[in-house]
């Protein structure tokens, strides 16, 4: 018994093109009409669905936007809360330097009354003078802090009032999204089957082409049909006579020579 020769696969170059394949296009179990006919049926499915991604506008990079703005905006905020907190323990530790400061001045002034020696009474003058002298940085300190708590919690108050803003917009720009998709759910989920259909039956390095073409296009269109009589749907450049004959005979697969859309019989509308 013979065995049957097994087809070797070629790899999917992601630079491919209707061109590439035009020669591969008829080995298929579909016959090249009706593999025609599917590719524009994807085609018009996916110009809808365009559609109504269009009346959708920016809304949803707006809103992807604004979340992104909110939660940097609530970093900073809780960047600024932690800033405010070591500024509190700074003013907790220099308060408790001023209560050794004093402590220690009590102490060498207490010490004072019982000096032996002019030497001895000096000594203790000059600690009392540094120990005020760090009282003194430590409450320059605190008022130095104080100040720079005050402008943080400003800027903290800010914060939060451009968060409620921005929290504001999100809502209402997420309610008109809602709107949008709510009124065009059950007509895109019905293109969305459709178009999975027609791929499904197209296969892979196909579908990789028309992917690339249609993403490469302006308009999105990978697959045309003749417009006018004579012009390509996609590009509007006049089709030699001979290829519309061969658009017309839905046997093979037909390239636009300027712009490289697959060109289909128009009477496939």
């Amino acid at each position: 018994m013979a065995k049957k020769t097994k087809k070797i696969e070629t790899p999917i170059d992601q630079r491919e093109t209707f061109v590439s394949i035009q020669k591969s296009f008829a080995d298929s179990d579909l016959s090249v009409e009706e593999k025609l006919k599917t590719l524009y049926a994807l085609q018009q499915a996916d110009t809808e669905i365009d559609k109504i991604l269009q009346l959708r506008g920016e809304l949803p990079l707006e809103v992807e936007n604004l979340e992104n703005e909110i939660a940097e905006l609530k970093t900073k905020a809780a960047n600024v809360t932690a800033r405010i907190d070591e500024s509190n323990k700074s003013i907790t530790e220099n308060k408790h330097n001023i209560t050794e400061c004093e402590a220690q001045i009590a102490k060498y002034k207490e010490q004072l009354d019982n000096v032996a020696n002019s030497r001895e009474y000096d000594s203790l003058n000059k600690e009392i003078e540094n120990q005020d002298l760090l009282r003194q940085i430590a409450e320059k300190n605190i008022a130095e802090t104080k100040d720079a708590i005050a402008a943080k919690k400003a800027e903290l108050e800010e914060i939060k009032e451009r968060v409620a803003v921005k929290n504001d917009d999100l809502k209402a720009k997420k309610q008109e999204l809602a709107t949008i998709i709510e009124s065009t759910a059950k007509e895109e989920e019905k293109l969305r089957a459709n178009r999975d259909a027609c791929a499904a039956k197209i296969d892979a390095r196909t579908m990789s082409a028309y992917e690339r073409i249609r993403n490469s296009c302006h308009n999105h269109l990978a697959v045309v049909s003749v417009f006018n009589g004579d012009s390509c749907g996609g590009c509007f450049n006049t089709i030699p006579p001979q290829r519309l004959i061969d658009i017309a005979s839905n046997k093979k697969m037909i390239i636009c020579e300027y712009c490289g859309r697959i060109l289909v019989n128009p009477d496939f509308e």
